[in-house]
């Protein structure tokens, strides 16, 4: 797994309040990953789920019915400029 770190800001989360980890709607290619990694006995952080910190929290996670990719984008764009 990736260390509690905010993919957004880089923030490192200390406490459990500071954010949390939210898993993205998979893709195919997650689906491909899971089976992968169930069929060899592999853990891994999978490639849909990110941390964000309790400044990007709630946004992510009103977007966790969509893919990671796009959620990300929705929420990295307004932050731009």
């Amino acid at each position: 797994m990736k260390p509690p770190v905010c993919c957004i800001c880089d923030k490192r989360l200390d406490y459990p309040d500071d954010g949390g980890l939210i898993y993205f709607k998979k893709r195919p290619s997650d689906k491909k990953w899971d089976k992968i990694m169930e069929e060899n006995g592999m853990v891994g952080h999978p490639p849909y789920a990110e941390w964000f910190c309790g400044d990007h929290y709630e946004k992510a996670s009103d977007l966790k019915n969509l893919p990671i990719d796009k959620a990300l984008k929705m929420i990295i764009e307004p932050s731009i400029g």
